[in-house]
């Protein structure tokens, strides 16, 4: 250990850094040794930026907050710090020693050698400069595949981990509700189950690589008014328990979170921030969490400054305090001064604050934090020389060839094929004319929370720090004896016709034109999607439609190829297109997935995680509606989509046969189960996604007419047959009744085996008997799908 890094050390050890005393026992100690200030001090973070000299943070100025004395605030301690590596780019060894660095120093400086809790994003990868730039959730949820979800998350977390990192602020497990919210390429889907299924693998990943996962944005921001970020929520409470509240449930039970957010948004005008029987009666006394609460950056003063329902900052802490929330972030602000004086002046309980401080110093002290062995210098400058920050620049590669593979795998499975009529894959085209806003663009692919789209975009004097091939330069290698024309014809939304006549006259001259559409993913408007880039329909961005229309008359086969971070409408393209690729930024190794899917070296076998609308206005819409909510003959609004939630092509062909329902009548709370066999009649090896879906036909209250309740991937080899054994609990028929609780009622069911949730290949009618019968949080939550060989018929 250098002069420069010092782990704190007292003479003897106290009670709250004795490993072998409980940890109960510890924190109480603590506690019970703190003053006010010291306490205040833990529930908050400081935002700040790591030094790219591997000197210590700097506060980062934010225009929404005051400048924070560092020098003032770190003897009574620090909860938080927001963000070290995903404020400015800087190298990952210079800015793991930079935290090390502050973290001894405020170790140093409180008298309990506390140190602090660092978080970062990490929605489509660690958001750090060099970190790998995966594939936005959308894109997760387009896989179907909770497998490799999970080696991505367990990949990310290993990385923030060696870095220093303790917490990561993903998964969103907002379920989608209306495709023009522009943050809906950070959500899984619009089904309930996929997120939660998807999201869960993601927690799962997380976590066991020791990083704090944190569940946001709980609950009700996706179901915004219009689709506007941080609009009203209007759900009443049985959409609210039954679509939005089920992935949350599903990723503490089964993936052990350790964090949850709060939403920005306000129910029925009552704020997340503030909802006591949200953050406390549901999260913590029924579901059972023991985690931390973090307050959404700066919403605990939007109590004050956007919903009105606080008179004061103290007035703001005392709501969100009282509602749970146990750390605010992202700067000290209301739990600081504000807080304290409250509790002196006796407005505020000292109680409160002890019930949530206890939260933080348990969590610290389960990670470690509290040890007497505890060291600063993150696994990855392990033996580095830190009295020399010159030499270290470099040493840490966040992006490896294995991290760039998993993000290929993931990228290829996500990649949706929306429409063939035998194109592809491409047989050795000689002209390809590769056309549009996105042909050469290397960010889009990228999200809004990938870094170089979130922070780079601030620095463009510094290199982008990874590789982003353009699907020029992908297609350019997947073709390497074709004569490749490139033109943008218009621009993402600049709405410039003036390209069109010579896109026109190039398609003409091709074998094929491929056009690349889609967005440009950015900030509060900045972009056509992400935080704050919320839409007012579902065309796409610009003149692109016109490009698109344009093509479809010149005479040459027309592929659009969508880079976008939300389904759009295509207008004629969905009849007319000789095929259409979607994906959804699919990352650093998205345009070698989609140049795969092209050209046939990828079998494509992603599913469709939100439907692709029919017509630009028909929002909001998700499958998951009742039978008024689809096309009916009391409107003259049709919402039926174009592509269909789940929807996916692939290059062989799979049957659907023998169906068996061995138990077709059963119990409240009993199992049916069936078989059936799935069969690769084509050519080549594919993945056939196999989903189950139940329609519940008459029921006490209003339903779905159908809603996803378990999935898997079926790979075969040409002439290959699975038979498919699944068990499913009478749990899974459960819903909200009239009075509140969830139910399950006697009755018919349809369980539809489908490739969509337009596509049921294979129908099982059975019955549940007995009588109505009530359950809670510990009820089952998935259909066993179990594959077994079978041979072709």
């Amino acid at each position: 250990m250098n002069s420069n890094v010092a782990t704190h050390s007292t003479p003897e050890i106290s009670p709250w850094n004795d490993p072998t005393v409980p940890v109960t026992a510890r924190v109480d100690a603590l506690i019970g040794a703190m003053t006010l200030q010291e306490k205040t001090a833990q529930l908050v973070g400081v935002w700040v930026g790591a030094s790219d000299q591997g000197g210590e943070v700097a506060p980062h100025q934010h225009d929404m907050e005051e400048a924070v004395d560092l020098n003032a605030l770190l003897p009574s301690g620090l909860g938080q710090l927001t963000r070290p590596f995903g404020t400015v780019p800087v190298d990952p060894a210079l800015g793991a020693l930079s935290l090390a660095r502050t973290q001894a120093r405020i170790a140093a400086t409180n008298r309990f050698g506390i140190p602090a809790l660092a978080h970062d994003e990490c929605l489509a990868g660690f958001a750090a400069w060099g970190a790998t730039a995966y594939p936005v959730p959308l894109s997760w949820g387009a896989t179907f595949n909770p497998d490799t979800v999970r080696r991505m998350a367990a990949a990310i977390g290993h990385d923030m981990h060696a870095v220093g990192v303790h917490q990561g602020l993903a998964p969103v497990l907002d379920v989608v509700r209306d495709a023009r919210w522009g943050r809906v390429e950070e959500t899984i889907g619009e089904d309930p189950y996929l997120v939660g299924t998807i999201g869960t693998a993601y927690v799962q990943g997380l976590e066991s690589a020791g990083i704090v996962a944190t569940l946001k944005h709980f609950a009700g921001y996706s179901a915004s008014r219009a689709g506007r970020n941080l609009a009203p929520s209007s759900v009443g409470p049985r959409e609210r328990a039954d679509v939005l509240l089920p992935p949350f449930e599903m990723a503490i039970r089964e993936g052990r979170a350790r964090s949850v957010m709060s939403a920005y948004t306000d129910t029925d005008g009552l704020p997340s921030a503030a909802d006591d029987d949200l953050l406390t009666a549901l999260l913590r006394d029924t579901w059972g969490f023991e985690g931390t609460v973090v307050a959404d950056y700066f919403a605990i003063a939007f109590l004050k400054t956007l919903h009105g329902i606080a008179a004061d900052w103290a007035g703001a802490a005392e709501s969100a305090l009282r509602a749970g929330i146990d750390v605010e972030l992202p700067n000290v602000k209301t739990y600081g001064t504000p807080l304290a004086k409250a509790v002196t002046d006796g407005r505020i309980s000292e109680a409160l604050i002890d019930r949530a401080l206890r939260r933080v110093l348990t969590q610290k002290t389960v990670l470690g934090l509290l040890d007497p062995d505890w060291n600063p210098i993150p696994a990855a400058l392990d033996g580095a020389d830190l009295d020399d920050p010159a030499t270290l620049r470099g040493m840490i590669n966040l992006d490896s060839p294995q991290h760039r593979a998993l993000a290929r795998t993931v990228a290829e499975e996500a990649v949706v094929l929306l429409s063939n009529d035998g194109i592809l894959p491409l047989e050795r085209p000689r002209r390809i004319a590769l056309l549009g806003p996105n042909a050469d663009e290397p960010i889009a692919v990228l999200g809004c929370y990938s870094f170089p789209q979130h922070i780079g975009v601030r620095h463009p004097q510094i290199p982008l720090g990874i590789d982003l091939p353009t699907l020029h330069d992908t297609l350019s290698a997947e073709f390497p004896d074709a004569d490749i024309t490139l033109a943008h014809g218009t621009g993402i939304d600049d709405g410039d016709l003036s390209g069109i006549p010579e896109v026109t006259r190039i398609a003409r001259e091709a074998d094929v034109a491929v056009v690349v559409l889609g967005d440009r993913a950015g900030l509060f408007g900045r972009g056509t999607s992400g935080e704050g880039c919320d839409v007012e329909s579902l065309q796409l961005p610009g003149a692109q439609q016109q490009l698109l229309d344009t093509l479809l008359d010149v005479g040459t086969p027309v592929v659009p190829v969508l880079l976008a971070g939300r389904p759009y409408a295509l207008g004629r393209a969905v009849e007319e297109a000789a095929a259409i690729v979607q994906s959804f930024f699919p990352g650093e190794e998205g345009t070698h997935a989609i140049a795969g899917v092209l050209s046939g070296r990828v079998n494509p076998s992603g599913r469709l995680p939100v439907s692709v609308p029919r017509g630009p206005g028909t929002q909001p819409a998700t499958y998951l509606g009742a039978r008024l909510a689809h096309a009916s003959e009391v409107s003259n609004i049709d919402p039926t989509p174009a592509f269909a939630f789940g929807h996916g092509l692939s290059y062989t062909q799979f049957d659907w046969t023998d169906l068996m329902v061995h138990i077709q009548e059963t119990p409240t709370d009993g199992e049916f189960e069936l078989t059936f066999t799935v069969s690769n009649t084509g050519k080549r090896q594919g993945t056939e996604v196999v989903q189950l879906y139940l329609h519940d036909p008459v029921a006490s209250v209003v339903q779905p007419v159908q809603r996803l309740i378990g999935y898997t991937r079926v790979t075969l080899r040409p002439g290959e047959a699975r038979r498919l054994c699944v068990t499913l609990p009478a749990d899974l028929a459960s819903f909200t009744g009239r009075n509140g609780r969830r139910i399950v009622e006697p009755g018919q069911l349809e369980v539809r085996l489908a490739t969509s949730s337009a596509d049921p290949r294979l129908t099982a009618r059975v019955t549940l008997t007995g009588a109505e019968r009530h359950l809670d949080h510990t009820r089952r939550l998935h259909a066993t799908i179990r594959q077994e060989p079978a041979a072709l018929a």
